[in-house]
């Protein structure tokens, strides 16, 4: 592997889940989305002057509807691979609901304010769609794809004739690419549609996220008939399934792909690819169609180093833009202060012995390298059973943190459930906190192993074994934060969090 300088860049440029990411430039800047599926706030909103270091500046979409479906945890539904657009002054997202059809959303400004979301095709399983406004001829033009999961139909490739405004498709649509009758092709999806050089482009990937590729597809009418050929793929390096992604152009000219890569737990780490036109006019990537992990930097000016804030002081009770809820938010959850820490309410539930199951569980991305995150607790609550801890969230999960005994003392606790419990386990015994209060850590390696520790004024102390996070379906694990109490009546009281932190190992 070629040593990184200060001239080259080392892949992946965004190491945590930002999953089947789609980039756009406007002026100067480039703008990323990504799928964002059950959580909220959803359709995180990158910005990077460089493509190599961004910063997350905003979400477009508030809430998920309906919004009683997403009452609760539905961590494979929701928000599924965006795509992002710049048309007549506006940013556009179209994503597909796979329970609900193909939606839009677009503002004036990449931090709005956006509009509601618009049903522009109702219908199931149509996941991954993509708008194309030809500028040369005023038509405009949706592609999408489809989940076998709800409508039996999968590996094809479906086009639309669009209303310019982006409000509907204006015709039944046809299929403009059967990977069935290419050889050697399945679950061709995630398509992306462009105009270059006088044909139409859907750039698309197939195979499957881990070990599959990246396609690209020609046709000088919309409609086909497309020709095909594989753009990227893993070849001899260690980069597997490399696909979904977006094409885009720098003001110099030069051409940058950037797509996701699936790593179990650490779920979908961003790739930046180089692009060139080869001289049969296909595109080809990276280093002749194999992944770079360390490459010359994209000819832009210099920025600083930056990455998506993971820390959070949580100032005024306020929490930043890296963090979601496991399902649409309700009013009590978090109160707002004079003062900085993070204060949860301890809400009541009968799900209480299955975070999987509650939507008041605040997140954020597990980072793909080695890390040790931090956080400080304290349970201000008197209502014995109450319970708050950070927690790594994935079809297993384990969390450690403090809960009040019908005795009214504190003990430090810190419990697991696999993959099919039904409810969770204790992981070590448990023991006093007599402050009340406790800093507990979770030290992550590159495997995505864990291991717990606490200090509840004695020092840091190891709690029991080492935890293999696990992703959810579609997703990568996640950091939690929560606060609950038994089922029951009245206000349970409240935990308060202070100074998040992740540090690099």
């Amino acid at each position: 592997m070629t040593p990184e300088t200060a001239d080259t860049y080392t892949n992946p440029v965004l190491n945590a889940d930002w999953s089947d990411p789609d980039v756009v430039r406007v002026g100067e800047d480039f703008y990323l989305t990504a799928s964002s599926f059950g959580r909220a706030p959803g359709l995180p909103l990158l910005h990077s002057r460089d493509l190599v270091n961004w910063t997350l500046v905003g979400h477009a979409l508030d809430r998920l509807e309906p919004a009683d479906d997403f009452a609760v945890p539905r961590h494979d539904c929701g928000v599924w691979a965006p795509s992002l657009r710049h048309h007549a002054g506006r940013f556009w997202i179209f994503w597909g609901d796979p329970d609900q059809g193909i939606f839009q959303v677009n503002a004036p400004e990449i931090r709005g304010p956006w509009t509601t979301p618009h049903l522009v095709k109702e219908g199931k399983g149509l996941i991954d769609p993509c708008p194309l406004w030809d500028e040369e001829t005023g038509e405009a033009y949706l592609v999408h794809a489809w989940a076998r999961s709800r409508s039996g139909v999968k590996n094809r490739l479906t086009g639309h004739r669009m209303h310019p405004d982006g409000t509907a498709v204006l015709d039944e649509g046809k299929v403009i690419v059967d990977a069935d009758r290419i050889p050697g092709w399945f679950t061709l999806e995630g398509p992306k549609l462009y105009r270059h050089d006088g044909w139409f482009w859907i750039m698309a990937p197939a195979g499957g996220v881990e070990t599959g590729w990246q396609g690209a597809f020609r046709s000088r009418g919309f409609f086909g008939p497309y020709e095909e050929k594989v753009v990227l793929e893993q070849k001899d390096t260690d980069v597997n399934g490399p696909h979904q992604g977006g094409w885009v152009r720098t003001p110099a000219g030069e051409d940058w792909f950037l797509h996701f890569q699936q790593r179990g737990a650490h779920g979908r780490v961003v790739h930046l690819q180089p692009m060139r036109w080869g001289p049969d006019g296909w595109p080809v990537l990276g280093d002749d169609g194999a992944p770079v992990s360390v490459h010359r930097r994209p000819a832009l000016p210099p920025q600083p180093p930056a990455a998506p804030a993971t820390d959070d002081d949580f100032p005024g009770g306020r929490f930043g833009r890296q963090w979601s809820w496991t399902a649409n938010p309700r009013d009590g959850w978090a109160t707002q202060h004079s003062g900085d820490g993070l204060k949860l309410a301890c809400v009541r539930s009968a799900d209480a012995h299955d975070l999987r199951r509650l939507p008041n569980v605040l997140t954020q991305r597990l980072p793909g390298h080695p890390s040790a995150v931090e956080v400080e607790l304290c349970l201000d609550s008197e209502e014995p059973g109450a319970r708050a801890g950070l927690a790594v969230l994935g079809d297993a999960y384990r969390w450690i943190g403090l809960q009040r005994g019908a005795d009214g003392s504190v003990h430090l606790v810190h419990r697991f459930a696999e993959p099919v419990a039904e409810a969770e386990r204790d992981a070590d015994r448990p023991r006093l906190a007599p402050e009340g209060r406790a800093r507990l850590r979770i030290e992550a390696d590159a495997g995505a192993r864990c291991r717990f520790s606490c200090d509840v004024g004695d020092g840091f102390r190891p709690t029991g074994q080492v935890f293999a996070a696990a992703p959810w379906r579609w997703v990568g694990a996640l950091l939690g934060l929560f606060a609950l109490a038994p089922a029951g009546q009245g206000h349970a009281g409240a935990a308060t969090f202070t100074q998040f932190r992740i540090r690099p190992q």
